[in-house]
């Protein structure tokens, strides 16, 4: 059977597109139409298929694993890959956050940070399972996030496509607890090393 991935994938893939290509100030607001056939995230195109995309989501459908790594090749190709990637990132992180239920949600952020710990890993592991299809462990302190198959290695150089899971990671442990510690990316398929492998800490949190 082929690997699918969760639509939202592939949502925020091109709406970090869109977000990153939209006008700066008021001056480019002016020439949106001219603009349109100079910067892809603005284009019918994408505005197609984060129609499609959403439609997906909202019909609970899986999609071709390789549909979602096409959209990161593409994204790739772009001198701000990185950026985008960091922002779909950002933005996978903040809507799975959002779909935890408010109480829970509530009483992570109101527990003391040695006891919210476990039920926020319930939720990164179930999160990272169903979108980024990696696994997650706990050290002590600090969480490992695996990702064996990953839609984005080796679409932009220097790795930059594994910023989608990183800031991912970030992100959701940010929401969640309040995490600021740097998340690291300690290991790299791209480096022949088996698969992608995140480290954040959670020692750092806001209260």
């Amino acid at each position: 059977m082929s690997t699918t991935v969760d639509p939202l994938v592939s949502l925020v893939l091109l709406e970090a597109v869109r977000t990153v290509d939209l006008p700066d100030d008021a001056f480019e607001a002016e020439f949106v139409e001219e603009l349109r056939s100079k910067r892809f995230g603005l284009s019918e195109t994408v505005r197609a298929q984060i129609i499609r995309y959403r439609e997906a989501v909202r019909k609970g459908q899986r999609l071709p694993f390789e549909e979602a790594a096409g959209i990161a090749r593409l994204i790739g190709r772009r001198p701000d890959a990185e950026a985008v990637f960091r922002e779909a990132g950002r933005q996978l992180a903040r809507v799975t956050y959002g779909r935890i239920l408010g109480i829970s949600r509530g009483i992570i952020r109101a527990m003391p940070a040695f006891l919210a710990r476990p039920f926020a890993l319930g939720h990164v592991r179930h999160i990272a399972g169903r979108y980024a299809l990696g696994t997650v462990r706990r050290v002590g302190a600090t969480v490992f996030l695996e990702v064996r198959q990953s839609v984005s290695v080796d679409t932009a150089p220097k790795s930059a496509g594994c910023a989608f899971y990183e800031s991912m990671l970030a992100e959701l442990m940010r929401q969640l607890i309040g995490a600021v510690g740097v998340v690291d990316h300690v290991r790299c398929a791209s480096r022949q090393e088996g698969s992608c492998e995140w480290r954040a800490e959670w020692s750092k949190v806001r209260r």
